[in-house]
């Protein structure tokens, strides 16, 4: 099977588009930088421009340009302090200069996609490594480096904070309810499909889930994140994490079971389904009230609807608190 598309941003017009919004603020972040790198270096003001860049790909709110950027400064400080280690005792020999640079080299590419702080550390490295091999690699040019990598972050983040702004909480507010309405979708096609249906076919909207679901976690992240000072908000995000993730889970669970054959229609399915769609409206909507289900009962599709119902009516809590999520209430 094909691989799921992955899901776009949120729709918009105008400058209320991640692209046009994007650019506008990535403009001014570089000109900032411009500007400032100049006043640090006439020579390397350019680094100082291109960290701004950096900072802002795959980014789509103020909190995720922010960690961004602090990473990309811990990380190339972190990088700084590995090169004075090992790449300036060895002076720019060849040899040993090969065997570092692949070293390097396989760090910034094992590292990517688990941490941007770890990436820029190898980046970082490896320039060091290069420099060495110029023979300009010197304490001033590293601490010139890490100046103008801050001068770049300071002119991310100021964009981000004055430039058409958009906050963490309605990035993430706009994912959530694009998870949740695929939540319904799937619910819908699963109960079809035990009603008989041949056309009704859950997988694709799992895949969709789950590719939402990663949209959702990239977008809290800033929430989440160790350094945090809004700890109530912390607390908020995680637990709406945890309870999309049983969301998942029992959504996966009932696609599971529609997939077998002797699988057969049972009336209270068509109701359970209902208070499926009924709870994610209500957290969509914010105008009616969510029950918790009674006891689960046994059959494994009734018990998974009663799973999926249950962490709908907990995802209530933390999403209509005022301070936390404006997905309901707003």
């Amino acid at each position: 099977l094909p691989p799921p598309p992955v899901p776009a941003p949120p729709a918009g017009t105008g400058l209320a588009r991640v692209t046009t919004r994007q650019a506008v603020q990535a403009t001014a972040g570089a000109g900032f930088a411009l500007v400032a790198g100049q006043l640090v270096s006439g020579q390397r003001w350019y680094w100082a421009v291109g960290a701004t860049w950096w900072i802002f790909v795959n980014t789509a709110s103020r909190g995720e340009t922010l960690v961004r950027g602090f990473r990309r400064v811990l990380g190339t400080l972190i990088g700084i302090a590995l090169g004075l280690l090992v790449a300036a005792p060895v002076h720019g020999a060849p040899a040993p200069t090969a065997g570092l640079v692949a070293v390097a080299v396989f760090g910034i590419f094992y590292t990517a996609a688990v941490s941007y702080t770890w990436m820029m550390l190898w980046v970082t490295f490896l320039a060091e490594l290069l420099y060495g091999l110029l023979g300009v690699l010197t304490p001033g040019l590293l601490a010139l480096r890490l100046a103008e990598t801050a001068v770049g972050a300071l002119g991310a983040v100021l964009a981000v904070l004055f430039v058409l702004p958009v906050t963490t909480h309605l990035t993430t507010d706009a994912w959530i309810r694009r998870a949740l309405r695929c939540v319904h979708a799937c619910t819908a096609e699963a109960a079809a499909r035990l009603a008989g249906s041949a056309t009704a076919d859950p997988a694709p909207r799992v895949a969709e889930l789950e590719q939402l679901l990663g949209r959702v976690r990239l977008s809290v992240a800033p929430l989440v994140h160790p350094l945090t000072p809004m700890h109530g908000r912390k607390r908020r995000a995680r637990r709406v994490l945890a309870l999309l993730d049983d969301c998942a889970r029992e959504v996966r669970g009932l696609v599971a079971v529609t997939a077998d054959p002797e699988a057969s229609h049972d009336a209270r399915l068509a109701a359970a389904c209902w208070r499926v769609e009924a709870a994610v409206e209500a957290l969509t909507r914010g105008s009616e009230h969510i029950t918790a289900p009674a006891e689960p009962p046994a059959e494994p599709a009734l018990a998974h609807l009663h799973g999926l119902e249950r962490a709908l009516s907990e995802l209530a809590e933390p999403l209509r608190t005022p301070s936390g999520s404006p997905l309901v209430g707003a």
